[in-house]
């Protein structure tokens, strides 16, 4: 009973984390979604301001320090350890639901492209971001990252594992494509408003810090192995080839 439950957990899990991605998607790309980055009831913009800064700084926060192993460790003792990757993705998930629920606009314009071609291109651009993002979760095992993998092997008895450290698709251009495919989609904006800067000033700043923490994880997971590749494939930049 208990791999029963497991299991229809993780699915659940697996569900509201694609739908809140895709919620998310649409919440930047303001496309086919009832709120937007750029919509709900404008107020004094130091608020808005502060409101939406502590907002992200919490996705941050959650996000981050859930992902360090020495949390892991902790927290496993509590949390099933089949089921401790899809916790971590759900709690991620919700909390960025509520950055979306309770984002304040800051609707001012600092560029519009209207509707024209430059405005099409930009708009391809947001697009293959987030295609990249796709893209690269399934480079390194998508039902992995997602949990979902995990509480199938519980389910069936099989031991749990780590996918191995393998150099596929995107990866083999930059060490980090799922945040490059979201930097493109956040800054890929025809429409750039006050708000739409804020947040991608600010997420730009947690992928880094974020990238020079997970990087830290995988050397001490992975040695000499990580530190080949990383001497050969560019973090971001797949034009800084070394």
């Amino acid at each position: 009973m208990g791999r029963v439950l497991v299991l229809g957990y993780g699915v659940v899990t697996y569900i509201v984390v694609l739908a809140v991605f895709t919620y998310f998607a649409g919440f930047v790309a303001d496309v086919l979604v009832p709120k937007a980055i750029d919509d709900g009831t404008v107020g004094p913009w130091p608020r808005a301001l502060t409101i939406d800064l502590a907002l992200i700084a919490g996705f941050a926060l959650q996000h981050s320090v859930m992902a360090r192993p020495w949390f892991k460790r902790l927290w496993t003792v509590f949390v099933p350890e089949s089921a401790e990757r899809s916790t971590y993705v759900l709690l991620a998930s919700l909390q960025l639901a509520l950055t979306m629920w309770a984002w304040r606009p800051l609707p001012t314009p600092i560029w519009q492209l209207g509707d024209g071609l430059v405005a099409g291109i930009v708009q391809c651009l947001a697009a293959s971001g987030w295609g990249l993002v796709l893209v690269s979760t399934f480079a390194v095992d998508h039902f992995h990252l997602f949990g979902l993998r995990q509480v199938v092997d519980h389910w069936l008895g099989r031991p749990p594992h780590e996918p191995e450290f393998r150099v596929r698709g995107p990866y083999r251009l930059v060490r980090h494509p799922i945040m490059l495919g979201f930097l493109i989609a956040f800054w890929a904006a025809p429409t750039m408003s006050v708000g739409h800067l804020v947040f991608a000033l600010a997420m730009t700043l947690y992928v880094l810090v974020a990238l020079e923490l997970e990087e830290r994880d995988l050397r001490a997971q992975h040695g000499a192995h990580y530190d080949g590749y990383k001497s050969q494939i560019p973090r971001l930049n797949p034009f800084a080839r070394r």
